[in-house]
């Protein structure tokens, strides 16, 4: 399939240049150029009220276009059409402006003068990118549309007991083995999936708070998808917007992504707030995270008995997982479960900090090493909770590991 690409140049010479180089790439079908910031927002306009599939999936900006600046520019692209992506054709190809281009919202930026092979690479890269975006969001049928897609919770006992690991591991497991997943950081105003995953974004759960009709293509706008495929609704850059999201906005946020994706996991972080209380209260699964040491297992009882307190979840409706656990640990899940009267997780995930180091300081978590004992244990629980898809036959076999995509029984652990 030809990949269509619109440029966006305002100097004359500068539209020979690029659209000669462009009808060289391969399997490229160049549109006639518009010559101003106005004309491409018309053009695109007008194609996407036909359909996603008229849009071009590449639009090449170049520097000097106007009357609007080509950042500013390239912002209201993203923002309005999220499944076009945008090339930035500059002098400058600095850092500092490469950053720029990035958080305003470019998939790529190609020097001047134009080389062929740069602009052949970065044409091909964000084409593909702009299909996968479209096969998830647009108009593929295998989107889901159901209502009833499995929503988890993730808390923490406390900071640093790693939810936010165990959320983004969940998520990632649903998603490669098949799943649409969604990832969303309810932790409002200390929210690090972002940090972890190393994505710039401009768009947060913030930006849906104030919307009473969250319509498919709202969501779309306010979702940022991930290299792996996985959909990211991540908690606002400033801390003290999180308190626009109200419980009702949380509510409805759940109830959109619950209808658009198979699998929704959301990280509460360890601070309770309205609208993390609203999520945990509407999951099929609630999920508490707990180290094995007395001070995180005296916060999970404190969290489990507070959420029965305010009628948010009981505790046999909850499931502890223990994180960083050892044989020789004095804290056993048996007396865990005992001292916090909820279900314990059949995995527990082991501590070998040194194994995620790496790519937590890379913000990298989604490329660890998957012969990993922790990967294999979080991609195990994934299985445990039923959050995978399941060849038929997998479940035969044994424990799950990391590379498997099986589902084990979910029981309640016996003394």
């Amino acid at each position: 399939m030809p990949t269509r690409i619109l440029p966006a140049v305002g100097d004359v010479d500068a539209v020979r240049s690029i659209t000669t180089l462009l009808s060289q790439l391969p399997d490229a079908e160049p549109v006639a150029p518009v010559v101003d910031s106005t004309q491409l927002i018309d053009t695109l306009a007008r194609l996407a009220a036909e359909s996603v599939d008229e849009l071009p999936e590449v639009v090449v900006v170049h520097e000097r276009i106007g009357p609007v600046p080509a950042l500013e520019l390239i912002r209201e692209v993203a923002l309005r059409f999220p499944a076009v992506g945008v090339i930035l054709v500059t002098s400058d190809a600095s850092p500092g402006l490469f950053q720029a281009a990035m958080d305003y919202g470019a998939r790529g930026l190609v020097a001047l003068p134009l080389s062929y092979e740069e602009l052949a690479s970065r044409v091909q890269a964000v084409a593909q990118w702009s299909v996968g975006v479209r096969r998830h969001l647009g108009s593929g049928g295998d989107v889901f549309t159901g209502v009833g897609g499995t929503v988890v919770t993730v808390c923490g006992a406390k900071g640093g007991v790693g939810a936010t690991l165990t959320s983004i591991q969940l998520a990632l497991a649903a998603q490669a083995s098949g799943r649409s997943a969604a990832l969303v950081d309810m932790d409002l105003q200390a929210g690090d999936v972002a940090s972890y995953l190393d994505v710039q974004f401009r768009r947060s759960v913030v930006d849906l708070a104030a919307i009473t009709d969250i319509s498919p293509r709202v969501l779309a706008d306010a979702v940022f998808r991930h290299d792996t495929g996985l959909a990211l609704l991540l908690a606002p850059g400033e801390g003290e917007r999180g308190e626009e999201v109200t419980d009702r906005a949380a509510r409805q946020i759940v109830s959109a992504l619950r209808s658009r994706y198979e699998v929704v996991v959301i990280d509460c972080g360890a601070q309770l707030s309205g609208a993390g209380a609203a999520a945990v209260e509407m999951a099929d699964q609630a999920l508490l995270i707990t180290t094995p040491d007395v001070v995180a297992v005296r916060g999970a009882k404190r969290m489990v008995r507070m959420w029965d307190r305010l009628q948010i979840r009981k505790a046999e409706e909850t499931t502890v997982v223990v994180n960083r656990h050892t044989r020789g640990t004095e804290i056993q899940p048996p007396l865990i479960q005992r001292i916090t009267g909820t279900a314990v997780a059949g995995t527990v995930i082991p501590a070998n900090f040194k194994e995620l180091q790496g790519a937590v300081d890379a913000g990298r978590i989604h490329e660890l090493d998957s012969k990993g004992a922790v990967k294999q244990a979080l991609w195990g629980l994934a299985g445990e909770l039923g959050l995978v898809k399941v060849a038929e036959g997998a479940q035969k076999g044994g424990r799950l590991r990391g590379g498997d995509r099986g589902s084990v029984s979910f029981r309640r652990r016996k003394e």
